[in-house]
């Protein structure tokens, strides 16, 4: 038998857990729906690799690689438009492509019929999980094209010279792949925590009140509460530069101004999230869970541990809307390609866009406790 003592505090504590509708339904729905999403989403298998290939019309065995590939499942096709199109390099620099085909001048038809046939691969190595993959794809389909394009032909086919670019991460260091991401976390975890517990925490001890009472406009007070947060983020970029680069040598090829421009928006979006999560918030316990409910997602669909294109498609449309995604691509990008913020608009004008939302919608949470 329990003691009648102890049975009280155990009940009191399950009725203090479960009473109110939010916590009720974070505790007990939303690893429903993690489970159900991450089940579907996470995978190691390496797929969906944006593969070019650059050949003339009449390089029949080259076009047949090519389609076999696509046709495979493991590729699907690289698009590009404009002069980035006509250069291999910029294809792959522009994050059009992960890896890229390039026959020799007279074509990869014609060089079989020597004693070697030459066929030049570049790869994208910034995720060294695929590129470590995509060579052996290629080899095997590539083997399986020729023996079959050439069966009535010589046999056995003429050996195939694969001349491999691996770019970007030549020596493919897992460090240089995964401290990007690590920097993410870090600044995500201490911007968006200290934004949702200072708000919450001023509703809790009452001060809010106090705030809104005060000679203030809406707008200065939900600035005035959100941009040092901005300033306290933007500080965790030079404490970390300098560590990734010197302690772990992950190159900084681009700019510093892009990156740190890059920088500024993502914090900024994170702010806002973080702004809007307090919203839903009315203590210190809700915030710690909203906070967890927001993070560990966020992160999961940020392709800093399992890559976005192994998702599928009806997932994917998670991380179209994860400012995480968007950020590690523009750090991997600018630091490791040395892309500068024109290749990369489309991703820093997610994240204004995301902000522009998050930034609405606090707004009108806020309209009838700010009047």
């Amino acid at each position: 038998m329990i003691d009648p003592t102890l049975r009280g505090f155990i009940k009191k504590e399950f009725i203090q857990a479960l009473r109110d509708r939010r916590m009720r339904f974070i505790l007990l729905m939303m690893p429903l729906v993690q489970m159900t999403i991450f089940g579907v989403a996470i995978s190691t298998e390496v797929k969906n690799i944006r593969l070019a290939a650059f050949f003339n019309a009449k390089d029949n065995v080259l076009r047949d690689v090519y389609e076999r590939a696509i046709m495979g499942g493991w590729f699907i096709p690289a698009k590009a438009a404009g002069r980035i199109a006509q250069h291999p390099f910029e294809l792959i620099r522009a994050n059009k492509a992960d890896a890229v085909l390039v026959a020799p001048p007279k074509g990869f038809t014609h060089e079989l019929g020597r004693k070697t046939a030459p066929l030049q691969l570049l790869i994208d190595a910034t995720n060294v999980v695929q590129a470590e993959s995509v060579e052996a794809y290629l080899k095997a389909i590539l083997a399986d094209t020729v023996a079959s394009d050439l069966k009535v032909a010589a046999s056995p086919p003429p050996p195939i010279r694969f001349d491999v670019r691996v770019l970007f991460n030549p020596s493919l260091d897992t460090a240089t792949f995964m401290v990007p991401g690590v920097m993410v976390m870090i600044m995500v975890i201490t911007t968006f925590l200290l934004v949702v517990m200072g708000v919450v925490r001023e509703k809790e001890q009452g001060t809010f009140e106090m705030l809104i009472a005060a000679p203030v406009s809406r707008t200065e007070l939900i600035f005035g509460k959100t941009l040092p947060y901005v300033v306290i983020g933007m500080a965790d970029l030079p404490l970390m530069l300098p560590v990734s680069v010197l302690a772990f040598h992950v190159p900084l090829r681009g700019s510093f101004l892009y990156l740190f421009f890059a920088t500024l928006v993502f914090v900024s979006t994170i702010v806002a999230a973080g702004l809007l999560t307090s919203t839903f918030c009315a203590n210190q316990q809700q915030a710690s869970m909203g906070s967890f409910l927001f993070m560990f997602p966020a992160i999961m669909f940020a392709g800093i541990i399992f890559p976005i294109e192994n998702m599928p498609p009806s997932v994917q449309v998670f991380a179209a809307i994860d400012p995480l995604s968007h950020y590690l691509i523009l750090l991997r990008d600018i630091m490791l390609k040395g892309s500068t913020i024109g290749l990369l608009d489309r991703h820093v004008l997610a994240l204004v866009g995301i902000a522009a939302f998050s930034i609405t919608a606090s707004f009108a949470r806020f309209r009838t406790t700010l009047r």
